[in-house]
């Protein structure tokens, strides 16, 4: 999987070329080819910025520079703009990008780019939340750990991101390790009782709970089949009837 990035800052990146990622680049299962907007501004002094028609604080990046290094890329594939304008990035979309061979990702800055450049390039925009950064580097980053987490031999357990948080609809159960007993706290024992079938089933009631006290709407988004309505039901008695109008 090749990443395509637009960016004013190319050095930005390191932190997302490091750990699994990191070990995902070296072994050539993914690329990161950063594109310099700068390098291709028509102007003498490499500006990538200019103020906006009709007046407004900040500058917005202008269509020229941003365009041309678009067009330098061989094959763009999925082009995406990150925006606070966008829809918001989730495990769904990251699913849907994880089976593609090539992405680029544009970065705005200042206080957002020409219109045109949406225009004339973008297959769509992408926010990963409600907020605002000061440019689109984040954002990319983001969107490059969590969808070359699933490109296979990343992560060396094909099976590790299929127990991940939201994979499922579902936040992830809790995790223990060594010491069994640390300062009086236990690792609760169905998971020391080598019964993987009562493992299961408590990782999977434990994932459910945590999901609808933390994040409600993500079970109402997903539903619920039989079993898992009374998993939720032996915790939460008195909601048993909702749990059911979810039923899937």
């Amino acid at each position: 999987m090749i990443f395509n990035i637009l960016t004013i800052f190319p050095d930005i990146f390191a932190p997302v070329e490091t750990g699994v990622i990191g070990r995902a680049l070296d072994s050539g299962l993914i690329e990161i080819n950063k594109i310099n907007i700068r390098d291709y501004a028509d102007n003498k002094h490499n500006n990538t910025d200019d103020y906006p028609y009709g007046g407004g604080d900040g500058m917005l990046m202008t269509v020229q520079p941003v365009v041309s290094a678009w067009k330098s890329i061989e094959n763009p594939g999925r082009t995406i703009i990150l925006s606070p304008k966008g829809k918001v990035f989730d495990q769904e979309k990251c699913n849907e990008l994880a089976s593609l061979k090539n992405i680029t990702l544009v970065c705005g800055r200042y206080e957002g780019m020409d219109e045109r450049i949406t225009e004339m390039i973008a297959d769509e925009e992408l926010s990963i939340g409600d907020f605002v950064l000061s440019g689109g580097e984040i954002a990319a980053m983001t969107i490059i750990d969590a969808v070359s987490r699933l490109v296979p031999g990343v992560l060396g357990n094909e099976k590790g991101s299929s127990r991940d948080s939201h994979f499922d609809g579902l936040l992830e159960h809790p995790q223990y390790t060594r010491p069994e007993i640390y300062e009086g706290l236990e690792v609760p024992s169905v998971l020391l009782s080598g019964n993987h079938a009562l493992i299961d089933r408590y990782r999977k009631k434990e994932s459910l709970v945590l999901t609808w006290k933390l994040r409600p709407d993500m079970i109402k988004r997903r539903g619920l089949d039989e079993q898992e309505i009374k998993l939720l039901s032996e915790v939460f008695p008195v909601d048993r009837k909702l749990f059911e109008e979810m039923k899937r």
